[in-house]
Order: structure tokens, then C-alpha cells, then sequence
């Protein structure tokens, strides 16, 4: 099952993930993301993958969703501490990581 967690320091808001991201538990991280963003209207969003342990294409949606989210409202977005499996779906996917 994955998590998340949050901290936020000025512009900034960061979200820890955690555990597996599939289909099911994407569309829970897209919603409690999504509240966050509304809540601190950050101007950079760190997505930190640092404790995923699994990730299909429902994750790859997730980032270029919040993503497009950020963009929208002309800040941007970072993705970071990613594990070496999910390097190359990013990789594929052309999306972009620290």
C-alpha cells in the first residue's frame, strides 16, 4: 500500500511517497496530492520517490498530472530520489529527475 507524506516551507511543498504505486493507490495519491497543492499553493512541488518500492504507468499518470497541476499554475515541479526501476519508466517516459 502506498503513502504519503508532506512538509512545506514557503514556495515549497515536498511529498514523500512510499510503498507500492499502482493503479488503485495512484488515484488515492492524486487526490490527497491534489488537496495539498490547494491548501499551500506551492510554487515547486518535490515529489520524492526515495521510499517506493514499485511503480507501473499509474505512476508515470500521476507525475505528468501534477505536473500539468503545477504548470497551470506557473510553477513547477521536481522529481526526486527515484529507485533505478523507476529511473527508466521516467526515462521512457521523458519525464525529467534529480
Amino acid at each position: 500500500m502506498a503513502k504519503v507524506s508532506f512538509t512545506s516551507s514557503g514556495d515549497l511543498l515536498a511529498a514523500y511517497l512510499s510503498g507500492e504505486i499502482d493503479h488503485h493507490s495512484a488515484q488515492m495519491l492524486r487526490q490527497l496530492i491534489d488537496a495539498e497543492i490547494s491548501a499551500c499553493m506551492p510554487m515547486q512541488l518535490v515529489l520524492d520517490f526515495g521510499n517506493v518500492s514499485f511503480m507501473d504507468s499509474s505512476g508515470i499518470g500521476l507525475i505528468l498530472g501534477r505536473a500539468k497541476r503545477m504548470q497551470a499554475m506557473e510553477g513547477s515541479l521536481v522529481v526526486q530520489q527515484a529507485p533505478d526501476q523507476i529511473k527508466k519508466m521516467l526515462d521512457l517516459a521523458r519525464v525529467d529527475y534529480k
